[in-house]
């Protein structure tokens, strides 16, 4: 067999291996809002919030020492074993029935969410420098396995259901652990071990990358790009549920088109991380998070507010009032009644102005005294269709940065990529972690749906600047003369 085909069939196994490791990974979103939905546990906002972050942490924190280990001993040995430990805690989740024994189950099935800092090592050392764009990027599209479970898990559980309503979503876990160890064993058949032969293996050697300030800014873009795509895939769920009222089925399907396209077009981001550079890739990228998350901050509302009054043009008498006029001494006064809107969905805000009589009959009013106040509805449908294409354009954004991090990666740091991926993954994940919980937060201290993406939209501007700031300093210590000639010419 030749090289590359071997190393081709390596990057099919790591792929196919990761897109079910982010399936499991993502599971909680569907399984615990439909749960809470059916009344089978009565979880609260919040503890919905950390059971959607637990298998994130789990999968998150262990990222550096998988991948340090996927250095020393090898992709097949590390992801195998992997995979049929991940199973145990699924096999296991239908017996829980506390809040305490899921986040225990679910923490430990998290670790599956490692498989990333596995599959980044183990796939870099099969090719070569000017490979590793597309290779990583190819690798990278296993994150579309949120979309596995968004878009099956619903429909699945609703069919198990249909028979045994309390009982019958158990069958969903064992499904995903048998998965798992499928995957094992084709690994244990198919794959081959491959070690980075200048890997260190003293560990103060390798844990040396962690020193630079450049891992911790590339964790940084990592943390929006990937950890807000792993939150997302999650908590769109329940917003769609909640906002716009959709069956579980459908919100799956809406939550399928964020995270699907998003983990297919990282192989995309990959080829553009190669040809354009990851730089330039990245400030698109920023960019484009800072624009549609500030689209997305509005909420749908309705907002009243005093509109134009009707005031009395003389002193006198109110001698007649009807819905749309009040008579003072012979003086007619026109009123504008309220016009019942339809409840059509519209893409931008509505205003419907009109006035509510406040004086009375045979009532004595002087000139300037107000007659009827006005009132003005501003109503912002927040239409669903324009939101969800918003929604999956900053998926896109998002899995095109992902890719561009990680063409960084075996750049800068060619014999410790399983280390720094796996601090950068870690980081990333982690924001997958906190996403839920932060999110869940702000919605119980906001009362907005939109918050998260005010957060995002935060988030998105320092890194955006954090990055910019960098390479104007770089250009400023690499090429003084230059930056001096750029501003005398200012």
């Amino acid at each position: 067999m030749s090289s590359l085909s071997q190393s081709h069939r390596i990057l099919f196994l790591n792929t196919l291996a990761f897109t079910i490791c982010f399936a499991c990974w993502t599971l909680n979103g569907v399984l615990v809002t439909y749960l809470v939905d059916k009344g089978i546990f009565n979880f609260t906002v919040v503890e919905t919030g950390w059971l959607l972050g637990i298998p994130i942490l789990s999968g998150s924190i262990f990222r550096l020492p998988i991948g340090i280990l996927t250095d020393k001993y090898g992709g097949k040995i590390v992801f195998s074993a992997l995979l049929f430990l991940c199973s145990i805690p699924l096999f296991l989740l239908p017996f829980a029935g506390s809040f305490w024994s899921f986040a225990l189950l679910s923490f430990l099935f998290g670790l599956v969410g490692t498989s990333f800092a596995v599959g980044i090592g183990y796939t870099s050392i099969w090719y070569p420098k000017e490979w590793q764009g597309r290779a990583l990027g190819i690798f990278g599209m296993g994150n579309a396995g949120a979309a596995i479970t968004t878009f099956i898990a619903p429909t699945l559980l609703n069919y198990l259901s249909e028979k045994d309503p309390a009982n019958g979503w158990k069958i969903l876990p064992v499904v995903y652990a048998v998965t798992l160890v499928v995957i094992g064993l084709l690994f244990i058949v198919f794959a081959k071990n491959k070690t980075n032969n200048g890997v260190s293996k003293n560990m103060k050697e390798l844990m040396s990358p962690l020193k630079n300030m450049r891992v911790w800014r590339f964790g940084a873009y990592y943390f929006l790009v990937f950890g807000f795509f792993v939150a997302y895939s999650q908590w769109l769920l329940p917003n769609f549920m909640n906002v716009y009222h959709t069956t579980l089925v459908m919100g799956g399907m809406f939550a399928t088109l964020f995270s699907l396209p998003s983990g297919v077009i990282r192989a995309f981001g990959g080829y553009l991380s190669d040809k354009f550079g990851a730089r330039k890739v990245m400030y698109w990228v920023l960019g484009s998070s800072i624009v549609i998350s500030f689209l997305l901050m509005f909420p749908k509302m309705e907002i009243f507010t005093a509109g134009p009054g009707v005031m009395s043009m003389n002193n006198g008498t109110v001698t007649e009032i009807t819905a749309d006029k009040i008579v003072v001494n012979g003086k007619t006064h026109q009123i504008t009644s309220k016009q019942e809107s339809d409840n059509k969905e519209s893409i931008f805000p509505v205003k419907n102005s009109w006035q509510e009589i406040v004086v009375k009959q045979n009532q004595e009013v002087k000139k300037k005294e107000l007659l009827a106040e006005g009132i003005t509805q501003i109503k912002f449908s927040a239409n669903l269709w324009v939101y969800l294409v918003l929604v999956i354009l900053i998926g896109i954004s998002w899995g095109i940065g992902k890719a561009a991090v990680y063409k960084y990666i075996p750049e800068y740091f060619p014999n410790e990529v399983g280390v720094v991926g796996g601090m950068v993954g870690l980081i990333g994940g982690l924001g997958g972690f906190l996403g839920p919980i932060i999110f869940g937060y702000l919605l119980n201290y906001t009362g907005l749906w939109t918050s998260s993406w005010i957060f995002i939209f935060i988030v998105s501007v320092l890194c955006l600047l954090w990055m910019h700031r960098t390479i104007i300093n770089a250009m400023n210590s690499k090429s003084p003369e230059f930056s001096r000639e750029i501003e005398d010419k200012q």
